[in-house]
């Protein structure tokens, strides 16, 4: 290894194309993401096929500081962004565990939003895939009423909290929820918890966010 890389030297050494062209949000911006974590230095050019994508690329890309540059061409947008970083020669230290914010969020119902059904069963998915996403993780995911159904077997998004729990996430339905509901048995992911436990996990909270 040369001097100049121990002391540190600035470095683009490589290049990753993401193709979101058809992806719904907030999957472009995801898979960003998800390309420049892996990069030491280099670019990824991410290709969309419409202004909103294009828009909440450039808006992460800012976010983080990075460098873009934008070019059209044949009706689809390339969003070059750039990552730089200085190169230490040093161990490779073990990748932290992620963080648990000191935020509970309570589900209460089985979509995201109100208004039409089908539509808020599309953003119920895409909240808690974005979710895993993003860190620090909430401290618990309690579910109520109907939103206990996400908790069973068959749930669209069962995966995902399966994920969240492997790092730390509590996840907790209510039972009296899941006996009146008949769905008990099927329940897929976390545990069962009464009133008392669900009230105090709320209280010891810094923020509850509702949904």
């Amino acid at each position: 290894m040369s001097d100049c890389r121990k002391k540190g030297v600035f470095e683009l050494n490589q290049k990753t194309e993401v193709d979101a062209r058809g992806l719904t949000c907030p999957k472009p911006v995801i898979q960003t993401k998800k390309a420049m974590d892996q990069l030491t230095s280099g670019i990824v050019t991410t290709i969309v096929d419409n202004d909103t994508a294009r828009e909440n690329v450039i808006k992460y890309a800012k976010s983080q500081n990075f460098r873009y540059e934008v070019k059209q061409a044949d009706g689809f947008y390339y969003i070059d962004i750039y990552k730089t970083e200085v190169m230490f020669d040093a161990e490779i230290m073990p990748q932290p565990k992620p963080k648990l914010s000191e935020i509970v969020i309570l589900v209460g119902k089985n979509t995201f939003g109100e208004g039409d059904e089908t539509l808020g069963e599309v953003l119920i998915k895409g909240y808690f895939y974005t979710l895993t996403e993003l860190e620090p993780y909430p401290k618990s995911i309690l579910f109520v009423n109907s939103g206990v159904q996400l908790t069973v077997e068959g749930s669209p998004v069962l995966e995902h909290l399966r994920l969240l729990e492997s790092t730390g996430v509590e996840i907790l339905s209510c039972g009296t929820c899941l006996d009146y509901y008949k769905i008990k048995e099927k329940l897929a992911v976390g545990g069962v918890g009464n009133m008392y436990a669900i009230v105090e996990t709320m209280h010891k909270a810094k923020n509850t966010i509702r949904i």
